[in-house]
């Protein structure tokens, strides 16, 4: 596990934070080093991670979804199938550990799709830790499933009704928590997003995910994938999975990040990559969906983990240096996509994950049946089904 130097990423990342932060934001970066250094505490981690999440997860090869697009083969990295339904438990569990390492009392965190409020709700029910959760309200009535599976995981749930009433809303309101209240609180951060040393702790956490998915596709294929891909919001699934591959130069890697309804409307979409410039959000320099006056712009995406105006410093480092090509997809292509993988594999996968589905659909149709495509399948759809039904109804499909 390594460390970006000062938290930078060439010219992005940092801590740019109120001075009353500085030192408790400090304290974590120095307490997670310790950790990571005590076998001890990796120990107990990698335990949790086999005996209570279910790792690894398996990687799957979508025989009929490959045959539907007579195209590369494409295998499924089944993040959907750990406990709690997604990738977010990797890093929860281990940020509820590095807070009862530092004796914290309370867990505290934002969530936009809900899945990691889920996630860390659970790790602090199974850590006898206090959690409170900041959620948009747009969000809670679209992910009213995962609010339930919070509320009754013993976590207070703090709607957010300020700006677009979502995700990056739900990050500015715990920041004020955090802010007021920091002695007793860990702030666990659910992406590769913050100030330093977030994007690295969870970098670090969910790189388990592509240190399982080269070991299991050379063992099924006896070669490394021709693409990877993932979805990107503030990218967290993303650099789990694309840290095992970054110096394997055969390897194409892809982040696709929410077009939303329109990709030409401001407040449409969710495509940084596309779209943003250099800018400062949440205590970091990364890029940002921006006005001319640097305040965030409103965002969509039919997945609520998505809809986030920012993305990871190191997802903005690794484009500009050219190793990781950022995509985008659509509302519609990411619905086409959802049915699709439910009606061929009997899998149904969340939005968030559709994403990158739909852009392995895209590129898999132009490349030959011996070349292989992985996908990390993100997370499970249970929170989206009833949203989606209302999707369908709404267009008559």
């Amino acid at each position: 596990m390594s460390n970006a130097a000062d938290g930078f990423f060439g010219q992005y990342g940092g801590r740019f934070v109120p001075p009353q932060l500085e030192t408790p934001l400090a304290e974590v970066a120095e307490a997670y080093q310790e950790a990571i250094a005590d076998p001890s505490f990796m120990a107990e981690y990698d335990a949790l991670l086999t005996d209570y999440v279910g790792r690894p997860s398996p990687l799957f090869k979508a025989e009929r979804l490959t045959q539907e697009l007579s195209g590369a083969t494409i295998y499924l990295k089944r993040e959907d199938l750990n406990h709690t339904g997604a990738h977010k438990i990797n890093h929860c569990l281990g940020e509820g550990l590095l807070a009862k390492r530092m004796g914290k009392k309370k867990l505290l965190a934002e969530t936009g799709a809900g899945q990691h409020g889920v996630a860390l709700a659970t790790a602090a029910a199974l850590l006898g830790l206090e959690c409170e959760i900041h959620m948009g309200a747009i969000d809670i009535e679209k992910q009213r499933p995962n609010v339930v599976r919070m509320e009754l995981l013993g976590a207070t749930i703090v709607p957010v009704t300020s700006g677009g009433a979502c995700l990056k809303d739900a990050v500015d309101s715990a920041f004020d928590v955090f802010a007021a209240d920091y002695k007793d609180t860990f702030f666990a951060i659910g992406s590769v997003v913050g100030p330093h040393p977030y994007p690295t702790i969870v970098r670090d956490f969910q790189s388990i995910v592509g240190r399982e998915t080269r070991e299991q596709i050379l063992a099924k294929e006896n070669k490394l994938p021709d693409a990877v891909v993932a979805c990107v919001g503030g990218g967290s699934n993303a650099m789990g999975i694309f840290n095992a591959f970054l110096d394997d130069e055969s390897v194409k890697i892809f982040g696709v990040e929410p077009a939303g309804r329109d990709l030409s409307t401001i407040g449409e979409h969710a495509a940084t990559m596309t779209h943003g410039t250099h800018g400062m959000l949440h205590g970091m320099k990364t890029m940002v969906l921006q006005d001319e006056d640097g305040e965030p712009s409103a965002v969509h995406s039919i997945a609520s983990g998505l809809d986030y105006p920012g993305i990871g410093p190191q997802h903005a480092h690794l484009r500009d240096i050219g190793r990781v090509e950022y995509v985008h997809a659509s509302d519609d292509e990411t619905l086409d996509a959802f049915k699709l993988l439910c009606r061929t594999e009997g899998i149904i996968p969340a939005l968030e994950s559709c994403h990158a589905l739909a852009h392995a659909m895209r590129i898999a149709r132009s490349m030959s049946r011996d070349e292989v495509i992985v996908v990390n399948l993100s997370g499970r759809g249970d929170k989206d089904i009833d949203y989606v039904a209302g999707r369908l109804e709404e267009s008559g499909k």
